[in-house]
């Protein structure tokens, strides 16, 4: 099964028609980097108030055909779940986090799998690891040694997560603090009373003033998209964040009474189509909360193919904010290859 991450996704999608975005050259595209940073673009109202016909029912319809549209089985799910892990940021948010907890979170995402379930899917000779590993501030560092050399990124939730109602001059100062411990993601939050209250310049103000603090750091802007009520709403702050330079838009914080669902991701996967053909960039995406099963997540990269195409099946450009989705994940692969499901303690995380 070598080679599995490279080649089985392609044949499972040719089958299906897929909507690409416009032939024009991304703007931020590198071939020696990357993904370069978004530099954001000047807050255009009337270009916002041209998002605003957001059709509730005809976003849900989609959402609803989307993952029967598909059935990804045997080799080409685990080529698709293996996908799923690379573009994983591997999250502990928990009150009684501790540095050893970290720690073991990190050797989670050094070695993600078993080595049995290694040699027997032929994967070896390949890293299929999570990108990142996502903690509060004060473990910043911790994880930061911890991953020292492994290409795992580290991303600190900061602002005041959940909530993001301190002064602005502390969120600002705990984002300088994180990048100061070597977190090189920064995730932040917006205060959802500016999206209520369609107080859009200050909106763009503030994240703007977060993505300067966060220097060479990539931000990821969390929406909390349960709290904004309406798929405009999502919309018009998915918008304005890129507008004010977000590197990635954010669903959730995982603390919202609803988190990532499908129509959501599918309106903000909309809003990132339009940004590019407005300004020529890519921007990433990530769905977080609730994320906890391997066809969950087959679902979301089902959206993400369909509607942006294959750049937003990489890392650069997808990230999946989990805490338990691998240990459904490793379940599945070895249910591949063996025809059983192991118990979920078998595939301890931390």
């Amino acid at each position: 099964m070598a080679g599995l991450q490279s080649t089985a996704m392609e044949t499972a999608g040719r089958a299906a028609k897929v909507t690409a975005l416009p032939s024009r050259e991304p703007a931020n595209v590198q071939a020696s980097h990357g993904i370069a940073r978004n530099p954001g673009m000047k807050l255009d109202l009337g270009f916002l108030e041209s998002m605003r016909s957001v059709n509730r029912s005809a976003l849900e319809r989609r959402a609803g055909t989307l993952t029967k549209r598909r059935s990804i089985k045997g080799d080409n799910q685990a080529a698709w779940l293996l996908k799923a892990v690379a573009c994983m940021d591997l999250t502990t948010l928990n009150s009684n986090d501790t540095d050893e907890r970290v720690r073991r979170l990190c050797a989670k995402a050094i070695n993600p799998f078993r080595a049995d379930l290694v040699a027997a899917l032929g994967i070896g000779g390949e890293k299929i690891r999570p990108a990142a590993v996502c903690v509060y501030h004060p473990f910043v560092a911790t994880a930061v040694a911890a991953l020292k050399g492994t290409g795992i990124h580290v991303a600190a939730v900061s602002t005041a997560f959940p909530h993001g109602l301190t002064p602005l001059a502390t969120r600002l100062a705990e984002i300088k603090a994180s990048v100061a411990d070597g977190a090189d993601e920064i995730d932040v939050v917006i205060p959802r009373g500016l999206v209520y209250g369609a107080r859009w310049e200050e909106l763009y103000d503030e994240v703007a003033q977060m993505r300067a603090a966060c220097g060479e750091a990539h931000i990821k802007v969390i929406l909390g998209t349960g709290d904004l009520s309406t798929l405009r709403n999502v919309t018009f702050a998915s918008m304005v964040a890129m507008m004010a330079g977000a590197d990635f838009i954010k669903t959730s914080t995982g603390k919202e009474s609803v988190n990532a669902t499908l129509p959501v991701g599918l309106a903000m996967c909309r809003a990132i189509r339009a940004y590019f053909e407005q300004s020529g960039f890519l921007i990433g995406f990530k769905p977080a909360g609730g994320i906890s099963t391997a066809k969950t997540a087959l679902d979301w990269l089902v959206l993400m193919k369909e509607e942006l195409g294959r750049p937003w099946l990489e890392p650069d450009l997808l990230r999946f904010g989990a805490s338990s989705l691998l240990t459904d994940i490793e379940r599945q692969l070895e249910h591949h290859l063996t025809g059983h499901y192991s118990a979920a303690h078998r595939h301890a995380m931390a």
